[in-house]
């Protein structure tokens, strides 16, 4: 029982981090407003914004999202074998769990340009194809979904065709349209631009970005690393989570240097950007591995476990976070709300995220000594069993 509660202790601490460092970039990011004051109130300013935004996008840029997805695919392991236990199958109201979050999305989606629920809510239906093959089969489906093979169709047909020349990126577009609306439209304007050129822009970022199916893989790779019991602590994974922590140190640094020296020797650009992606794609996967496996060995072997189960409340309501800074965080910057976008730079707007962070896990805190779930956690829940 003990070893059982560890394992969802350690995923909640991950869902914690992995929450806070994207509500940190969202702050930045001025929650994908990129719009920022003219003048710095001090001279040093420039400085420290440098300093943060370079870090926290090392830190957390792709690697945050990146656990959250591989905890997607670990829930969806937890509830299937739970109910397979019982001699049920979970696949048909995993589907329609999927559409709750489909629905649950949009509410998300209202506020925020950045929202993945609802492509979660798409890209979740792989686990639903997946989750009775073998090991092995679902491993090398998800290694293919990792090495990005959309975009290595684009670099052997740019290699083939010289004379090709990529047309601009479709998000682009729908950004543009959204940074008009953010930066002079009504709470209802924007909520339209919103349902729509938002979504859009968001979509079609994240399939130009390779996320699509670098999502679809950590769905699949967090299901088998349930299956495998890969969270709990034991003598052989306790091995594995240093041959992987090894195995990540050696290709981050080699694939991140690939990426950044790839402009110096290759002047095509439909095949330099395509190849980029694919290395910055294995490069964000290999450092968020140092990440998970890193809380891992800390979680299991050092006294850092006390202060990682104060954690454990945030991760629990980890959906609830997530649209709350949304609504908050677009509330605070957008034009719509306090328009806070025209005062307040990077070092500024990170110390907002930091305040956000504070008052969502002191409301956390709270909340799980009277509750076993979130708000959201919960209605989701009662939603998915609604005819049960």
């Amino acid at each position: 029982m003990e070893k059982e509660n560890a394992r969802i202790d350690v995923a909640d601490v991950l869902r914690g981090l992995s929450v806070l460092g994207i509500t940190l970039l969202h702050s930045i990011e001025h929650y994908n407003f990129y719009s920022f004051p003219s003048e710095q109130l001090f001279t040093w300013l420039p400085f420290t914004d440098s300093v943060i935004w370079n870090s926290l996008f090392f830190t957390f840029s792709n690697k945050a999202y990146a656990i959250f997805a591989l905890l997607f695919g670990f829930s969806f392991f937890i509830q299937d074998d739970n109910q397979r236990r019982r001699g049920n199958d979970f696949r048909l109201r995993f589907l329609w769990r999927l559409l709750l979050l489909f629905l649950i999305g949009q509410i998300n989606a209202m506020f925020f340009t950045g929202e993945i629920l609802v492509m979660y809510s798409l890209i979740g239906i792989i686990l639903v194809l997946t989750c009775r093959l073998s090991t092995k089969t679902v491993f090398f489906i998800a290694a293919i979904f990792m090495l990005q093979p959309a975009e290595w169709v684009k670099v052997i047909y740019a290699s083939l065709h010289p004379e090709f020349i990529p047309g601009e990126n479709l998000s682009s577009f729908y950004f543009a349209e959204a940074f008009k609306v953010q930066t002079s439209g009504t709470f209802f304007e924007t909520i339209k631009m919103n349902l729509y050129e938002g979504q859009l822009s968001s979509l079609t970022w994240a399939w130009e970005n390779g996320r699509i199916f670098q999502t679809a893989s950590l769905f699949m790779l967090g299901m088998l690393a349930g299956r495998d019991r890969l969270f709990i602590y034991s003598n052989s994974t306790m091995r594995l989570w240093l041959k992987t922590l090894a195995f990540a140190l050696i290709c981050f640094f080699p694939l991140k240097g690939l990426q950044s020296m790839l402009p110096e020797y290759i002047s095509n650009k439909a095949v330099m950007e395509p190849l980029g992606r694919i290395l910055g794609s294995l490069a964000n996967f290999s450092f968020m591995l140092l990440l998970v496996v890193g809380v891992l060995v800390a979680f299991y072997n050092t006294s850092l476990k006390k202060f990682f189960m104060k954690l454990t409340p945030y991760g629990k309501m980890s959906l609830t976070n997530y649209i709350g800074q949304s609504v908050i965080g677009s509330m605070f910057f957008y034009n719509w709300g306090f328009g806070m976008y025209k005062h307040m730079g990077i070092t500024f707007s990170v110390l907002f995220g930091v305040v956000l962070v504070l008052a969502q896990w002191a409301f956390c805190s709270w909340w799980m000594k009277h509750q076993n779930h979130g708000p959201l956690e919960g209605l989701w829940k009662k939603l998915t069993w609604i005819n049960k």
